[in-house]
């Protein structure tokens, strides 16, 4: 069975003859660059490592490890596509603070300032809102809650993709489609209607990089936060339209919304409140979606939101990550038995605030086969980490993870 014919299983609720396996479909699936460089040297590969989210510092992920471990997705990201097209003398080497040395994506502008840190710099080399502390492990956003008001009249989503990116889209997902059996998952133009990430495209950000404020106008002020979701939403489909019409059916499914609902004890907002204002929303483009392209919708949404999932099922959301099991009220078991069936699972397959990054190889094995346990049963499941590997994580245990979700994964026909 090959890579997309296992994931068109999977996402339809069937067992295929394996859990698939995702490691850096998307921005927030992957691992660091770091230990993804600890990992390639000991299975022998001595390419230099490149980084495919600068801000998150995760890797791009190579055939010969995609090979290694039967992994069965690529993402096609418009935000990394024409990096990845480039040769590798277009990508920009630096050394880390461990002393590892990387290629960042084409273009990419940094500078180091008096106490160590580094700041990313525009195409005009002013310095960004993207800073890594000095010994860090990833950029950080310190742009978020400024102290002025939102202005719904400056919020312009972005609602247009330029053609030679287009082209560049429609040739590499081409590529990609023709010379391999990866499942490809799409990724660019979504929304995000609480603020709370990176991933989304900033100019599509409705909170504007001020979330607090936001949270606070979902109460007083209804109909602007409507007006301004709406706007979004419309954004969103032009864009997408765009992209299928450059994509078709290639991408078995599309990435809406990066948007982190829940917070390690519970949800951000009342899920009534979620229900009254996001949801609309939600459901307008997910019925777009539905209505003109064979993609299923995909949603990434961390921390505890439980109570929200049964709004995403209502609201068109087909596929939920990173399932992060280790948030209030996200056990594994009683989402398996409440939603299995209902949303596809694409995460929660290792937990990597309290297992990866401490336990044994041994552990780890024992952890993802009582995950695959509870969530491979009747499909609708897709392995992977609880969001990325980080920079201090033993590569045994990252082996023994992608080993386990491998060697358990496997549907035991009758």
């Amino acid at each position: 069975m090959t890579s997309r014919e296992r994931i068109a299983k999977a996402i339809s609720f069937q067992e295929a003859d394996r859990v698939p396996i995702d490691l850096g479909g998307l921005k927030a699936s992957g691992i660091s660059v770091e230990t993804y460089c600890r990992m390639t040297r000991q299975l022998g590969l001595a390419s230099t490592p490149r980084v495919a989210d600068t801000p998150g510092m995760t890797a791009v992920v190579e055939e010969p490890v995609r090979a290694r471990f039967r992994l069965d997705v690529m993402p096609v990201d418009i935000t990394m596509i024409a990096g990845l097209m480039s040769p590798e003398n277009e990508w920009v080497p630096r050394r880390l603070f461990s002393g590892t040395e990387v290629l960042f994506l084409p273009g990419t502008r940094m500078r180091e300032e008096p106490d160590g840190s580094w700041v990313l710099l525009d195409e005009a080399g002013a310095p960004g809102s993207f800073r890594m502390p000095k010994d860090g492990y990833y950029f950080d956003d310190v742009s978020f809650n400024r102290r002025e008001p939102i202005n719904p009249a400056k919020f312009h989503p972005l609602d247009d993709i330029p053609d030679n990116l287009l082209r560049q889209v429609e040739e590499y997902s081409r590529c990609l489609y023709r010379d391999t059996e990866y499942a490809l998952l799409g990724w660019g133009g979504g929304v995000c209607f609480l603020g709370l990430s990176v991933i989304t495209d900033p100019r599509s950000n409705v909170t504007m990089g001020m979330p607090d404020q936001w949270m606070m106008m979902l109460l007083t002020e209804k109909e602007t936060c409507h007006e301004m979701m709406g706007r979004s939403v419309e954004a969103s489909i032009k864009c997408l339209s765009l992209l299928h019409q450059a994509v078709g059916n290639r991408c078995f499914a599309w990435g809406i919304a990066s948007d982190d609902s829940g917070t390690q004890r519970g949800e951000f907002i009342k899920p009534s409140l979620w229900a009254e204002m996001m949801k609309p929303h939600y459901r307008q483009l997910c019925d777009w979606v539905h209505t003109h392209t064979p993609w299923k919708t995909f949603l990434h949404s961390c921390g505890s939101v439980y109570h929200l999932i049964p709004h995403f099922i209502e609201a068109g959301v087909d596929i939920l990550n990173p399932v992060q099991t280790s948030a209030a009220n996200m056990d594994p078991v009683r989402l398996k038995k409440e939603f299995g069936g209902k949303i596809v699972f694409w995460g929660g397959g290792c937990d990597t605030q309290s297992v990866l990054g401490g336990a044994t190889p041994e552990q780890v094995r024992e952890h993802v086969r009582e995950r695959l346990r509870i969530f491979a049963p009747g499909g609708g499941y897709v392995f992977n980490q609880v969001h990325n590997i980080q920079r201090n994580v033993p590569v045994e245990n990252v082996f023994a993870m992608l080993d386990a979700a491998r060697e358990f994964g496997v549907y035991l026909k009758a």
